[in-house]
C-alpha cells in the first residue's frame, strides 16, 4: 500500500512512518517543520528515519522536493505546507496514494489562546486541502487526527464518541471538531472513507517538548520546580506511543464501509488507555525513574484545560480488536531513557 502520512517530523507521525515502512508499505512523509517547538527534536526524528544524515542538515531541507531515506527506499519525505494547495494537488496527482493519514496540525490547547490564526490556517484550510486532494485523486481511505479536547467541559466519564461535543472550550478543540464535521461531509458527498482518531494524551520517546512529561523531566534534571495546574487535581488518560501507532495502523488497514445508502463511510474512535492516571501519580513515576523528588509549584486550572480525560474505547475494541495497555511506569521509563540519551544528560 502507498500511504501519505502528514506530520512525519512530528511525534506520532515519525513513529507511524517507521512501523509502516518496516512492514513493507511505501510511505511518503510530509511536514512543514515549523518552529512551534524545538526543531532539533523534529530534525532528530527525520535523522532517525534516514531522511537527513544529522540534525545540522535539517535547516537545509529543500521545500517541495522529495527526499529518499538512506535507510529504506520505501520511505520518502517532502517539506510542504498543507495550506499550499497547488503543491498538494501536484503531489497527489503524481504519487497516486492508496491511503492518507493526516497527522499534521497546529497542536496545543494553551498555544491556541494566543496564536489563533495558526489553527485556522493549518487545521482548517490545511485539512480542507487534504479532503479536496483525496476527492480529486480518487483516494478513498483517509484517517486523521482529532483530539480528546473536543469533549470540552463534559462532566460524564468516561468520554464516549456518542457524547455531545458541541461545546469546545479552546480554539484547538473547535478546529478538531470542525475536522470531524468536514470529514463527514466528504464521506457523504464523495464516498470517501474517513476515520477520525480522538487521541488522549500521547507520550513516549521522541515526544513533544510542549507536553507535560517532557517539561517535567527537563525541569527535574535542571533542578527547577514544575508548574502543576489545578493544584494537582487532574486525571489524564496517558497513552503510550506504541499503543497509539498500533491503533492507527489498524484504522488504516480497515477503512469504513458504506453500510447503506443513508450511512456515509465515516467513523470516529477514541484512542486512549481507558485507564486514567492521577497527575500526581504520573509525576511520581518520573520521580521513581530519576530517583529524585521534584519541586512543585501548584497553580489553578488554566483557561482551555479540563480537569479530567478518560476514554471509552469500546468501539475500538469491538471493531478492531484492540485496546492500549502499556503501564504508565513502563512508558515513562522508556521516555526518560530516550531523553537522557538524546540530550546527553546524566542523572546525578
Amino acid at each position: 500500500m502507498k500511504i501519505l502520512i502528514t506530520g512525519t517530523a512530528g511525534f506520532i507521525g515519525s513513529h507511524l512512518a517507521e512501523k509502516l515502512v518496516a512492514r513493507g508499505d511505501e510511505v511518503i512523509g510530509l511536514d512543514n517543520i515549523n518552529d512551534y517547538y524545538d526543531q532539533n527534536v523534529k530534525y532528530g526524528r527525520l535523522q532517525r528515519g534516514g531522511i537527513i544524515e544529522n540534525i545540522e542538515n535539517g535547516e537545509s531541507i529543500p521545500y517541495g522536493e522529495l527526499l529518499t531515506s538512506s535507510k529504506n527506499s520505501n520511505y520518502k519525505f517532502i517539506k510542504l505546507n498543507l495550506e499550499d494547495k497547488e503543491a498538494m494537488l501536484k503531489l497527489f496527482k503524481e504519487e497516486k496514494f492508496d491511503a492518507v493519514c493526516n497527522l499534521a496540525a497546529q497542536a496545543g490547547v494553551r498555544y491556541s489562546l494566543t496564536n489563533p490564526d495558526a489553527y485556522m490556517s493549518s487545521n482548517i484550510v490545511g485539512f480542507m486541502n487534504i479532503l479536496e486532494c483525496c476527492r480529486h485523486n480518487n483516494v478513498k481511505n483517509l484517517s486523521y487526527a482529532s483530539s480528546s479536547s473536543v469533549y470540552g467541559s463534559n462532566k460524564k466519564l468516561p468520554f464516549s464518541t456518542s457524547d455531545n461535543v458541541d461545546h469546545p472550550i479552546s480554539l484547538y478543540a473547535a478546529s478538531k471538531k470542525s475536522n470531524e464535521l468536514m470529514a463527514h461531509t466528504y464521506s457523504h458527498l464523495f464516498d470517501i472513507s474517513t476515520t477520525g482518531l480522538r487521541f488522549f494524551t500521547v507520550y513516549g520517546p521522541w515526544g513533544r517538548p510542549d507536553m507535560a512529561l517532557f517539561l517535567f523531566t527537563k525541569a527535574a534534571l535542571e533542578g527547577k520546580p514544575i508548574d502543576v495546574f489545578n493544584n494537582g487535581d487532574m486525571l489524564r488518560d496517558f497513552t503510550y506511543i506504541d499503543d497509539i501507532v498500533e491503533g492507527v495502523i489498524r484504522v488504516i488497514d480497515n477503512p469504513q464501509n458504506r453500510l447503506n445508502p443513508e450511512t456515509p463511510p465515516y467513523k470516529v474512535y477514541n484512542i486512549g488507555n481507558n485507564n486514567p492516571v492521577k497527575l500526581m501519580d504520573f509525576i511520581e513515576a518520573i520521580e521513581n525513574r530519576l530517583g529524585k523528588k521534584i519541586e512543585k509549584n501548584f497553580l489553578p486550572l488554566q483557561a482551555g484545560d479540563v480537569p479530567a480525560t478518560y476514554a471509552d474505547v469500546t468501539d475500538l475494541v469491538e471493531d478492531l480488536g484492540y485496546k492500549p495497555e502499556t503501564p504508565v511506569q513502563e512508558g515513562v521509563d522508556k521516555f526518560i531513557d530516550w531523553y537522557l540519551n538524546f540530550f546527553k544528560v546524566s542523572v546525578e
